[in-house]
């Protein structure tokens, strides 16, 4: 089933972000979903060579439902309401394709990193399907804007709440919650949950360890680090030196929705009430080894 574009335009005034926060802080953790905003700017609507649904491959969707019950559990949850394929706040603020732009780019962008190279840069020239999002070639100024107005109040925004936790209790745990797409190539024992915690660098190995074990014992399948070590979000925040520790979670989607049709599926409300067994788990545990 396919959508209408005005079924994802976006009205202008949409904030980048959302913040979502307990009564009182009672935990030592952030929450964040990066890449589950659906409101679409009108004008990529409008001029994106993709049907509506199919611009939406990007989109880890519903994850900030699935985690919406952090605040109730003592912990803030920072959700962007715009879409991964409009900017994507998991890669460095400026790693841009010079293919995509009308013009030169300045020489201080990073137009040679793997993901520029992928097409999924900070402004994406394709979706996770491989489909190129654009017909026409943008302006660098385009990419500024979307930059200043989404990426940078959305880091400033998880900036702050980091800073705030770590102030209160001395140190934090970030996580950073993602879903994963099916893999064809994965067809023995594919996995429900990969946690990425930068293999040990970004997180305290019995923080990455304790989410680990309460998952299995809920009954899923968990990778470490395979195929989503974490992105930029993970090893920019992580850094246990500093009491700051970060750990992205990769849920299948096959749990929760119908991919294909980009819609909440009958496993949503299990999911939801695994992941609030998690939350619990995160609130009564003493964090005090996750100082520097």
């Amino acid at each position: 089933m396919d959508l209408p574009a005005h079924a994802l335009a976006a009205p202008a005034e949409t904030a980048p972000f959302v913040i979502s926060r307990p009564a009182r802080q009672t935990m030592p953790v952030v929450f964040a979903s990066p890449h589950s905003g659906q409101a679409y700017p009108a004008q990529l609507v409008a001029e994106a060579r993709l049907a509506p649904l199919a611009l939406r491959r990007s989109e880890d969707s519903f994850v900030d439902e699935l985690f919406a019950a952090a605040p109730a559990h003592g912990a803030p949850l920072l959700a962007a309401t715009f879409p991964r394929v409009w900017c994507d706040v998991n890669r460095e603020p400026w790693e841009l394709d010079p293919g995509m732009f009308d013009g030169p780019l300045p020489p201080w962008v990073n137009t040679s990193s793997p993901r520029v190279g992928a097409g999924l840069g900070t402004i994406a020239r394709i979706v996770a399907t491989g489909e190129a999002v654009y017909r026409r070639r943008l302006s660098f100024a385009e990419a500024e804007a979307r930059i200043r107005s989404c990426w940078e109040p959305y880091h400033a925004a998880l900036a702050q709440l980091i800073a705030e936790t770590r102030a209160r209790f001395g140190y934090c745990l970030l996580i950073d919650c993602h879903s994963m797409p099916a893999h064809p190539a994965q067809t023995a024992n594919p996995p429900d949950v990969v946690l990425g915690d930068a293999h040990g660098t970004a997180c305290a190995p019995r923080a990455t360890r304790l989410v680990e074990e309460v998952l299995l014992g809920l009954g899923y399948r968990v990778r470490r680090n395979d195929p989503y070590a974490g992105g930029f979000v993970t090893r920019h925040y992580g850094r246990p030196r500093e009491a700051t520790h970060a750990l992205q979670i990769e849920l299948a989607r096959s749990l929760y929705m119908d991919e294909a049709r980009i819609e909440r599926g009958a496993g949503l409300t299990a999911l939801q009430r695994d992941l609030n067994t998690l939350m619990r788990h995160l609130a009564e545990t003493e964090w005090t080894f996750l100082r520097a």
